[in-house]
């Protein structure tokens, strides 16, 4: 079995109650394998000479209602391979654990605290997992991008010394994914050269895309006179750009809002809210 030179954090958002996984390795797809994550449950990475079956089965003992103690007492009894693993678990109420085998390659270790647990194998040296904990606790931002930055300031930090190659970020809420799904974010960077850093890029395009449009503004006259000349230009409009709404207008916009995936952000008629105006208007030019 090849080892997993791997770190991550897991943590839970005490203000909203979100759970997260972030995770980068010197492997293929790492976010194939290490995260496992339920909204209101908890959330598991397992990494090292992974045991995916770790996963589903700590979840299913959190649900229970079995503490970190326990959940380790039960992969202890029942993984005889235990000493080459490395894990690390949040629960929804923020207890958690960091485990590595005595037989994990080195640098391996990990920290945990209340909402967190940071672990890594196979690094440049404790700075990384210094690097991932500290960054996450020290930002003043939203919860998703706090577990990218830390994962990319461990990176920085040193990382897999073996090298770069694949990340993932995933977070769940209820409720809060695409069309009413608890699997809010799903980010993974399978094959890249600097993963961490792509992975704060697919997590601007997955804001742009997704988040719910946040006081939408109506459009100005010159505004929709502007977008009507871009829809005929795209073939959506035949009509001329008179700055006035009209049913043509709305059913042009909503071509080019679908081509562009924009449906999430538009809420119908001439009001659009600032981001996916800003976003259009880099796209379509002046």
């Amino acid at each position: 079995m090849t080892p997993i030179a791997t770190f991550s954090l897991v943590a839970r958002d005490p203000q909203t109650g979100d759970l997260g996984i972030a995770v980068a390795s010197k492997f293929l797809a790492v976010g194939a394998v290490v995260p496992w994550l339920e909204a209101g449950v908890g959330a598991v990475a397992t990494q090292s000479y992974a045991n995916p079956r770790f996963g589903p089965q700590g979840l299913a003992l959190m649900k229970a209602d079995a503490g970190m103690e326990e959940i380790l007492a039960t992969f202890r009894r029942t993984d005889p391979g235990l000493h080459t693993r490395q894990f690390g678990m949040v629960n929804a109420k923020g207890e958690s654990l960091s485990f590595t085998g005595n037989e994990c390659h080195g640098w391996a270790g990990g920290k945990s605290g209340e909402n967190f647990a940071a672990q890594g194998n196979i690094l440049s040296g404790p700075e990384v997992i210094d690097a991932l904990v500290d960054t996450f606790a020290a930002l003043d931002l939203p919860f998703p991008e706090r577990l990218c930055a830390a994962l990319l300031a461990a990176d920085r930090a040193g990382g897999d010394r073996r090298g770069r190659q694949s990340a993932s970020l995933t977070v769940v809420g209820a409720g809060k994914g695409y069309g009413g799904m608890d699997r809010w974010i799903d980010l993974r960077v399978d094959d890249h050269p600097d993963p961490c850093l792509e992975l704060g890029r697919l997590l601007e395009i997955h804001r742009l895309l997704f988040d719910k449009p946040r006081d939408p503004e109506p459009l100005g006259r010159e505004d929709i006179a502007w977008l009507q000349r871009h829809l005929a230009r795209l073939g959506h409009y035949a009509g001329a750009a008179t700055g006035e709404w009209d049913e043509a207008t709305e059913k042009a916009f909503r071509a080019l809002v679908g081509i562009e995936n924009l449906e999430e952000r538009y809420t119908g008629g001439p009001y659009l809210d600032a981001v996916a105006l800003r976003y259009l208007r880099s796209k379509l030019g002046e």
